[in-house]
């Protein structure tokens, strides 16, 4: 978490706004960020009891922001995945020919999160679907702040798909809540097998596990089974897919996840309309 690994929130930039990300927006977002009291935690001789009061002050914090853009997202009938995994999974290449392949189908926009550059909005971009970029500086994760400031300049339609590609981490972003539908943990196997049982927490914490990059499962040493059994030890309840966003094999099925979950989430915000 935040108060143990050090990042710092200070260098935050959201395209389309022309300042840090330190002013307020929306609902529960009305009151300064909560990563201000991070650097306390490092103060020399401070107690333990009192870092685990930081941290419970900042995941309360945040919570409060999450919760407020559930609401918002729940008006609008959005399904939103919080897409989260560690560098090189394959991610953003999974994303965009996600996006290709449904593009004519559902209303889709994207978050984009990392720590420098637009490169990754940029490809985005290029699929013709709406993106934003948030880049964290030394942060090391989004937040459910930083994705409720995001929202105001991105615009999403009304009944779209959200995706946040959450910065290259399988720690900080265990613990944040941006008020997803679903967190989606994808992991490549040029990475291991044994990751889930390393990160437990982010595996816990995704109802979704996408095991990418299969078409190089010929070339590599790594035991599927294991991989799915561990996963498993750690969240008896994740759904598992097996595919490869460059070859194509198996993408036929997250598209119809996506699809399905989609629908779940119409259901739900015309349930609440009635209520």
């Amino acid at each position: 978490m935040c108060t143990t690994c050090g990042c710092g929130q200070g260098e935050t930039k959201i395209e389309g706004h022309e300042h840090d990300h330190d002013h307020h927006h929306h609902e529960a977002h009305g009151h300064s960020h909560g990563h201000g009291v991070i650097a306390a935690a490092h103060a020399p001789g401070m107690s333990k009891s009192r870092i685990l009061s930081i941290e419970q002050d900042i995941l309360s914090k945040n919570n409060e922001y999450a919760a407020a853009n559930r609401r918002q997202f729940a008006k609008q009938g959005m399904l939103v995945l919080n897409l989260v995994s560690s560098p090189g999974s394959g991610k953003t290449t999974l994303l965009t020919h996600t996006l290709n392949q449904l593009k004519d189908e559902l209303p889709m926009a994207v978050i984009e999160g990392d720590q420098q550059t637009v490169l990754d909005a940029e490809r985005i971009r290029a699929t013709g679907a709406n993106a934003i970029q948030i880049n964290t500086g030394k942060g090391c994760h989004l937040d459910a702040h930083m994705v409720g400031h995001a929202l105001e300049t991105l615009s999403p339609e009304e009944q779209s798909v959200l995706f946040i590609e959450n910065v290259g981490n399988l720690v900080c972003p265990a613990a944040f809540d941006l008020g997803e539908a679903h967190k989606v943990v994808i992991l490549s196997v040029t990475e291991g097998e044994d990751k889930p049982l390393k990160y437990p927490d982010m595996f816990h914490a995704a109802d979704l596990m996408i095991l990418n990059k299969i078409d190089l499962l010929p070339h590599l040493n790594f035991d599927v089974d294991a991989c799915i059994g561990y996963a498993r030890r750690v969240n008896p309840g994740i759904k598992i897919l097996q595919l490869s966003a460059t070859s194509g094999e198996g993408m036929e099925n997250w598209l119809f996840w996506i699809k399905a979950a989609h629908g779940l989430s119409l259901i739900g915000s015309q349930a609440n309309e009635r209520v």
